[in-house]
């Protein structure tokens, strides 16, 4: 039986590449619905307090856990993929995954529930395997293409999350969300396993090989210092509107926070051009698409530094904040990919762990400016952190 499957579905090398339009949508589906996952507790963290009679501030513990558990994913499991059959790894993080949400769903208290949001967080990595998966079985001059897809997937999951959390908490209780998520990724397993090509590993070492050649790899790839710094100042420049952007719209236009939400469903426009940014990356090259879109980051800064107190300007700039990084993210992706075939899996962890650090440091920064300086503390936080960016994309590698 298993000769039989290796035979039909064989993972084959790179210039006879079986991806069919069917599959890339599937491992899009895929990688933005357990994306969306870190994301269904944030809108509702009112309600789970209220059900388990805890300070708002306790029940934030839960979003902070999962966020800690997603970093631990991209550390730990990530690396697997490149000494592991894909196929199987991805079956097995999409059960445990399912396990963790039907976990909270039946979770009499807020011990279990913060429990099993880290497993939540550190599951969420199946979409970052997923991603340098399809890499692998792409036609050299369709990675960026397929990245791009993939990627604008994971963004679409990010934006809607929140709104779908949401809708159903308001529908019927915050629980549900997670019956809902768990038999979604039910229904993807059995998706994904009936598609999915078996793909052995390319490299025959086992894993404590694997996590010590982390250092080794970073040392070796300049390209991939130089190309995490700039992803990481991409992802701190949209954390830092996007922490801030709540408070502004409170003290100054008098907002509630329910209307920040509106401004994500507005930020899907990045996400779906990401296939394009994948496309003209595999025309013109990952470099050049990576400074235009530094240049469109600042573009989107200057504009909300002269024009932020207008909502029109917000919109607009929002527009072009949300396409600049996350077009600049598919470039990166498709940059690194071409680094080296038996090390794509731990190059994408290294790439990840930084792309998360820099929005930690924008978050953190964004919040802090804003309370000291103003909007405008924010956008020169933005402003400085493409000038890092473009530093990073000038240099040599």
């Amino acid at each position: 039986m298993e000769k039989k499957s290796k035979d039909n579905k064989k993972c084959i090398a790179e210039n006879q590449p079986q991806l069919t339009k069917k599959l890339i949508w599937i491992m899009a589906i895929a990688s933005g619905t357990v994306t969306a996952n870190l994301y269904y507790l944030q809108p509702v963290l009112y309600q789970l307090a209220a059900d388990y009679h805890i300070s708002q501030s306790s029940a934030g513990l839960t979003v902070t856990l999962t966020q800690i558990g997603l970093a631990l994913g991209f550390f730990f499991i990530l690396p697997l993929a490149d000494i592991l059959e894909k196929r199987r790894l991805v079956m097995g993080v999409l059960f445990f995954s399912s396990c963790a949400l039907l976990t909270i769903y039946f979770s009499p208290n807020l011990q279990i529930t913060v429990m099993a949001s880290f497993f939540v967080g550190f599951t969420s990595v199946a979409g970052q395997i997923l991603l340098p998966f399809a890499a692998q079985l792409a036609a050299p001059k369709d990675k960026g293409r397929v990245i791009g897809s993939i990627m604008s997937g994971i963004l679409t999951g990010i934006l809607l999350s929140r709104v779908f959390s949401g809708f159903v908490a308001q529908l019927y209780n915050w629980h549900t969300i997670y019956l809902i998520a768990a038999l979604g990724i039910i229904v993807l397993m059995v998706a994904l396993y009936v598609e999915l090509p078996v793909c052995n590993a390319l490299t025959k070492m086992n894993y404590g090989e694997s996590m010590r050649s982390i250092g080794p790899i970073i040392k070796e790839f300049g390209v991939l210092r130089k190309t995490s710094l700039i992803g990481a100042m991409a992802f701190c420049a949209f954390s830092a509107f996007w922490t801030s952007l709540t408070f502004l719209l409170q003290e100054y236009y008098h907002l509630g926070a329910n209307f920040a939400g509106l401004f994500g469903l507005i930020g899907i426009t990045g996400a779906l051009l990401a296939p394009l940014a994948g496309m003209i990356s595999d025309k013109k090259g990952p470099n050049f698409t990576i400074g235009i879109n530094i240049l469109i980051i600042i573009f989107s800064y200057i504009i909300f530094m002269t024009c932020g107190y207008h909502l029109w300007g917000l919109i607009l700039g929002v527009i072009l904040l949300d396409i600049g990084v996350q077009c600049c993210n598919v470039s990166s992706q498709a940059k690194i990919q071409q680094l080296s075939e038996k090390a794509r899996s731990r190059i994408t962890a290294i790439y990840m762990i930084m792309f998360f650090v820099g929005g930690a440091l924008g978050s953190f920064a964004g919040a802090w400016s804003f309370q000291h300086f103003g909007w405008m503390g924010v956008c020169v936080v933005g402003l400085v952190s493409q000038i890092i960016a473009m530093g990073a994309y000038l240099a040599k590698e």
